[in-house]
């Protein structure tokens, strides 16, 4: 086949492996201060997709309009959640951690269920089969939007971490904890700050994730395991790292599913992942111990 073929595949894979990458990035972010894994992160992200499901069928709204939206529910839900419960479990032992967040997971999925059902349901947009022509390449409207959204509030967050002075407190907890309770910073507060940074960026993810595929609880898992596989390769606690991740995720599940069948797409994201922990076992851009 011409070359032309396996440059597009590869094309839509990093579009849809940087919404991927986003979605890892708030699983990093939170493990990368709190030190707490969240288990519940592809529920909450699917719960962003169904959000925006909603807004689109009740308000009309694009996925892309109403990604601040989730990001401002997801958020919220996700301080309250470290304010009023998680932070209790920030200095227990991990399983216990284990067993709280996964019974979180557990009662969203189950809520989900019992609100939307097993059934798919999709967001239709005006630019739904349009295509953009970029060079050689030829590449979906929604891929191209979802993707650019994603490089948009990941350099947003990159930047908030950078350069504000709420972003300096939190990697200061993130770097040193004793020594930032010594200087008086707000330990729980920032917690909390970034546990709804991390919930709130998973939910736009999950709100862009609605223009590449329908939304349905049994996604829930499969998101979370994916975010997972994605920190892991990039670094634990790596925010380049996780949208580097990411991509190579989306590259390489595309081209499995073009070159032999789409249903060894997830073969080839644990090959990937083997790959990583043989040759660099702290991920690509994490930091060794």
């Amino acid at each position: 086949m011409p070359v032309e073929y396996y440059l597009n595949i590869a094309a839509s894979g990093l579009l849809t492996g940087l919404v991927y990458g986003l979605a890892a990035l708030g699983l990093s972010v939170i493990f990368g201060v709190v030190r707490v894994v969240n288990f519940a992160h592809g529920e909450m992200m699917v719960a962003g997709m169904y959000g925006a499901v909603l807004l689109a069928a009740y308000l009309g709204l694009d996925p892309l309009l109403s990604a601040p939206v989730m990001a401002a529910v997801l958020f919220a839900a996700g301080w309250l959640l470290q304010r009023g419960l998680v932070n209790r479990f920030v200095e227990q032992p991990e399983h216990m951690q284990f067993i709280l967040l996964l019974g979180i997971a557990t009662i969203i999925l189950n809520a989900m269920l019992m609100l939307f059902g097993p059934d798919s349901r999709s967001v239709q947009v005006p630019y739904g089969f349009d295509t953009v022509e970029i060079g050689p390449l030829l590449l979906d409207a929604v891929r191209l939007r979802a993707g650019a959204a994603a490089i948009l509030v990941a350099a947003a967050l990159f930047a908030f971490f950078r350069f504000s002075r709420t972003g300096k407190a939190i990697r200061a907890c993130a770097d040193n904890p004793l020594g930032a309770r010594v200087v008086g910073l707000d330990m729980d507060g920032l917690y909390a700050l970034t546990f709804g940074i991390g919930a709130g960026t998973v939910g736009i993810a999950g709100a862009l994730m609605t223009l590449l595929v329908d939304a349905r609880p049994q996604l829930s898992p499969e998101y979370t395991l994916l975010s997972f596989i994605i920190v892991i390769i990039g670094g634990l606690g790596s925010l380049p790292g996780a949208l580097l991740g990411g991509v190579l995720i989306g590259v390489s599940e595309a081209l499995a599913g073009f070159l032999l069948t789409p249903s060894l797409k997830s073969l080839f994201s644990y090959g990937v992942l083997i790959v990583v922990l043989l040759l660099r076992p702290q991920g690509l851009l994490g930091k060794r111990s």
